[in-house]
């Protein structure tokens, strides 16, 4: 027994260390609900976060920074205009082109494959704040509703059953298994360019170093955590428009932060909808974003939040919008 326990050991860790390249080399655990990190996995993580300080040693230039920002928009875009809005809720449609090249954007985000992305998000609305939802704050606490949740064996594997929809597309498979590959690409593409910028545009002050710290490293970690926040801070802080049977708020400052995933509460409200900013006043660029592509023809049949939805099941203090 005892050797059996230990080649099991020996086979997770192994597991652990080839999923770093192969997704698909971890097993499912056996062990439902354990909420135990698998440390193997964890350096990549913990590595990005250290890689920033390289900006002791590199410094920064205007392009550098600019570049961070850019990448980031850019980035949260792909996350919560496709990943989140298209590939998890199917709120609209789009050519299977158009899917691809946002699939490879948000894979560049360091945020795995748009199918495991989606599986878990499905989930998560089916379970909300229940033992099985992944991230619940109420239930499991602010800090592994952030980032202990996604470092865990238990949440590795994808929830086939909730993404038969996507498992169709041979590319999407390629991507989640092979979830490294675009931020790799990624990086050494900065890398290149900082390069290049060293070479041929001395005057800008800018260095591979600059490009590759800034434009990836910097620039993930600050999506990473912008991210995050809709799991852990917008489910406990903000107002509660609608009385959903979460803890979903509704918060402006983090809808500016992730281009208008802050409306948690609406979103809750009705999951369907692209729109997640319900009123005017409710900045989301995200929606923004996808109505000026839908007018290019990018993307289509946008759906709208039905106005008897969005006047239903308000409660009375609903952060200036008045009970129904």
């Amino acid at each position: 027994m005892a050797a059996i326990t230990q080649n099991s050991r020996w086979r997770n860790w192994w597991g652990s260390l080839l999923a770093w390249f192969d997704s698909t080399a971890v097993e499912p655990t056996s062990q439902p609900h354990s909420r135990r990190i698998d440390w193997l996995r964890t350096p990549p993580f913990i590595g990005m976060h250290l890689a920033c300080f390289g900006v002791i040693w590199v410094g920064w230039s205007p392009v550098a920074v600019g570049t961070a920002i850019a990448l980031y928009l850019v980035r949260m875009f792909a996350i919560t205009g496709f990943y989140h809005r298209y590939f998890s809720h199917r709120s609209f449609k789009t050519s299977r082109l158009m899917q691809f090249v946002f699939a490879l954007i948000g894979a560049s985000s360091v945020q795995r494959g748009p199918i495991w992305w989606a599986a878990h998000h499905r989930h998560h609305h089916a379970t909300t704040e229940q033992e099985d939802d992944p991230h619940s704050p109420v239930f499991h606490g602010l800090w592994w509703s952030h980032t202990g949740w996604f470092l865990s064996r238990e949440n590795f594997p994808v929830h086939e059953a909730r993404v038969r929809d996507l498992k169709r597309y041979p590319e999407l498979r390629f991507l989640d298994r092979f979830d490294i590959v675009m931020p790799v690409m990624l990086a050494v593409s900065l890398l290149l360019v900082g390069m290049g910028l060293e070479v041929y545009a001395p005057q800008l002050g800018t260095s591979a170093g600059q490009m590759l710290v800034w434009g990836f490293f910097i620039s993930t970690v600050l999506l990473y955590h912008g991210t995050f926040t809709i799991n852990s801070l917008a489910h406990r802080w903000g107002k509660r428009r609608y009385a959903t049977a979460d803890n979903s708020r509704n918060n402006f400052w983090l809808a500016l932060l992730t281009l208008g995933e802050g409306w948690h509460n609406n979103h809750h409200h009705y999951p369907a909808s692209v729109k997640q900013g319900f009123y005017w006043w409710e900045i989301d660029m995200t929606y923004y974003i996808l109505r000026a592509m839908s007018a290019l023809g990018l993307v289509w049949d946008l759906k709208p939040v039905p106005l008897e939805r969005r006047e239903s099941n308000q409660l009375r203090s609903s952060g200036g919008v008045p009970h129904k």
